[in-house]
This record gives C-alpha cells, structure tokens and sequence, in this order.
C-alpha cells in the first residue's frame, strides 16, 4: 500500500525515499503498533516531533527572505495561519497521507482518519521523515510547491480569525462598540444567496464585506477593514 504513496510523491513532486521505513513510521499510528506486536519499528510520535520544528524553521526562514520590509508582527501572523493544525490537516489530505495511515481498529471506528488533529500529526511526521531521508533543501523544495506556493492563491486566509483581530486592535485603549450590519441579501446561481454586511466602530464605516453567509459577510467585512488598517498605520 505505502508503494502508491510513494509513487504519487515520485510523480507529482519529484520525491524519492531512500529509507522507506521512515515513510511507513511516519504514517503509523500507536495503536496500530499495539494491535500487531508481530511488527517492529515506531509510531509517528517522534518524527512528528521533529517536523514540528522543522515546519516551524522552514516557514520563519521562507517569510523572513520573501518580505524584507515586514515587521515581526506581520511575519508572525502569517506564521501562525500557516502552521497550524487546519492547514496542516488540508495539506495532509492533498498529498493523500490520510488514506494511507495506519491505524487500530478502533481508531478507524471512530473516524479518526479524519480527525484534523491526527492529520497534523501526520503531517509533521512526514516532514520530519522527509527531512531525515532527503535533507532540508529537498523539504524547502517541496514546501515551495505545496505550501509557500499557497500565499498568493489567498489559502491561509481561512484560517485567520479577523474579527477577534480586529476587535483586538480597536479595543487597545478600552472598549469599543463594533458593529455589523447586514445590509443586503440577493439570490445567485445555484440557489445560494449573497450576504453583504458593513463593519462600523463608533457609527464610522470601516469596510463592507459579501459571503454566502452572514457570518462569511462579517468575516469579510472584518478582513478588509483589519487589513486596511494595518496598512494605514
């Protein structure tokens, strides 16, 4: 079975474990070792420890070249909405890893497969795995393609809470009122509807945002206005 992992790595990345046991420890899960004591080896606990710091290290270096004139704030946000337990998870299911993970009967029960917390764990045992077999210019080369390539398309968006970090910064000196006003709702295609909400802080109009959603207007309208006025200051 992990033979088709490998091959997809080979054909869509350019990947080539010499170790293919580290691949296998990577994607093996403890209850899985204890349900068949006949097999040797480790569970992915280690190499996930060891991806942890090596995605950590990778990211802070990839930022840090790629915007020289961003402050330690803006770097760390972007971090922070990369490397964490949703994005991990998705790039988990991209590369295929939750299919190819093994697990105890009653894991796989339980839907653990996918459970986005095993699948970061996953993740950072395949760095970390990929890391000990190929080296760090080899895992630089393949978070350029599946992860940094990311930035640009919006990805990591999702991820970011901008209505907490919004609220957080207009309340820096004390409380605030901020609104959200839906202001219109409108039929599109395929039955969905299109929400736009405004976002105002003391009857003053900070950014209007649209969504299939009022809750996905008001993230909008918080992101705009969030990102508008980090760009301000």
């Amino acid at each position: 079975m992990i033979e088709q992992l490998e091959q997809e790595l080979a054909e869509q990345y350019d990947i080539h474990f010499d170790n293919q046991q580290l691949l296998q420890e990577a994607l093996t899960q403890a209850n899985y070792l204890n349900e068949h004591p006949e097999e040797s080896g480790n569970d992915y606990q280690r190499l996930e420890f060891l991806g942890d710091a090596v995605m950590q290290q990778s990211t802070a270096v990839y930022l840090f070249k790629r915007y020289p004139d961003w402050d330690e704030g803006r770097l760390t946000e972007l971090r922070i909405a990369m490397v964490q337990t949703r994005s991990f998870a998705a790039l988990s299911r991209e590369l295929h890893l939750d299919q190819y993970i093994r697990l105890g009967n009653g894991e796989e029960l339980s839907g653990a497969r996918q459970r986005d917390s095993l699948l970061e764990d996953i993740w950072e045992a395949f760095i970390g795995a990929l890391y000990l077999d190929q080296g760090q210019d080899t895992v630089m080369r393949f978070l350029d393609q599946i992860l940094f390539s990311k930035i640009d398309e919006g990805f990591f968006e999702q991820f970011v809470d901008y209505k907490s970090k919004l609220q957080e910064y207009l309340q820096q000196d004390g409380p605030v009122d901020i609104q959200y006003q839906k202001l219109a709702e409108q039929p599109v295609e395929n039955n969905d509807q299109l929400f736009t909400v405004e976002v105002t802080v003391k009857q003053q109009k900070l950014a209007t945002g649209q969504g299939k959603s009022t809750k996905a207007a008001e993230k909008d309208a918080a992101r705009k206005a969030y990102q508008s006025l980090m760009q301000s200051k």
